[in-house]
């Protein structure tokens, strides 16, 4: 579906991976989630990603799950909202792409097969049957969580086929992103996680699938646009300011950090549904000091 501002590249720039509010009861607050993805994009972001790891996609049911995308492509337009279809089965990461697609949105992002350590050509038929849905797929690299490895020679050869048009590298490992360059070309690279954008961001990263916006929106934006047009002297100053914060978005409470964050802010961060449980008091003190110290120095 085109829309008047619709991009032929839509996961460009920086698309935040959206935290989702739950009311008391850890029901879904869907009128605070709109609020949210419309503050998010007034605040110099380029679109949000529903229903990412950051936002408990794992722990929704169906029903909320499309109602999450439903009620982000109603708050910022589906030009701006690339979600999440990661599924257990291509047959239902497909149908996840085609609610998407048939929701308005003009990007989807899918982590490979995650049930189990799937090879290569698991891998390759899990993005060739959710490519069929006809929504162009970025890819989500994340090792680290699901034990398979989109390595540049694997991308390369998911591109090549047509399957995906970007990807979302969250290795950590920043070498990938010239070797990429060169198996691929035309594969953009995202940058995947908060704690590498600077050395993605020079290695040529075309956008940013990001965690820490939902806290600090136009300090972060402010970070990536200076990196990605190399005014390094602004970059580095406000990515070491920031870093100790960008920093949890590589760790397995990185939810519960973001969410503490966004209490801290004036935002609503609130809990998050089980079998996350709230940080330990130790982990707590670090990131309300951290996020205490951006606010003191006008971050926030």
């Amino acid at each position: 579906m085109s829309t008047p501002d619709s991009h032929p590249h839509p996961w460009r720039g920086v698309l935040v991976a959206t935290a989702l509010p739950l009311n008391d009861d850890l029901s879904v607050d869907y009128g605070r989630y709109a609020e949210h993805c419309a503050w998010l994009v007034a605040n110099g972001c380029d679109g949000v990603v529903p229903n990412g790891s950051l936002g408990e996609y794992q722990v929704l049911t169906p029903e909320e799950r499309a109602k999450v995308v439903e009620t982000a492509v109603a708050a910022v337009g589906g030009a701006r909202v690339m979600p999440g279809v990661a599924a257990y089965g291509s047959a239902e990461a497909r149908r996840w792409a085609e609610q998407a697609r048939d929701a308005g949105c003009a990007a989807v992002m899918l982590l490979p097969p995650n049930a189990y350590r799937a090879d290569e050509r698991s891998v390759l038929a899990h993005y060739a049957e959710v490519a069929k849905a006809g929504v162009p797929v970025v890819a989500y690299n994340n090792p680290i969580d699901t034990k398979v490895d989109l390595v540049p020679e694997l991308l390369a050869r998911l591109h090549g086929e047509g399957y995906v048009h970007a990807v979302k590298e969250f290795s950590g490992d920043v070498r990938r992103a010239y070797q990429l360059a060169e198996l691929a070309p035309e594969l953009d690279l995202l940058i995947g996680a908060d704690d590498v954008l600077l050395e993605l961001a020079i290695a040529g990263a075309k956008g940013w699938v990001a965690g820490y916006p939902n806290a600090l929106p136009a300090a972060t934006v402010e970070l990536y646009r200076a990196a990605v047009r190399g005014d390094l002297d602004t970059a580095g100053q406000l990515y070491a300011q920031l870093h100790p914060l960008l920093r949890w978005d590589s760790r397995v409470e990185f939810v519960q950090a973001i969410k503490l964050s966004m209490d801290i802010v004036g935002r609503y961060g609130g809990a998050c549904r089980p079998p996350r449980v709230p940080l330990l008091p130790e982990q707590e003190a670090v990131v309300r000091a951290a996020t205490e110290k951006a606010v003191a120095a006008g971050l926030a």
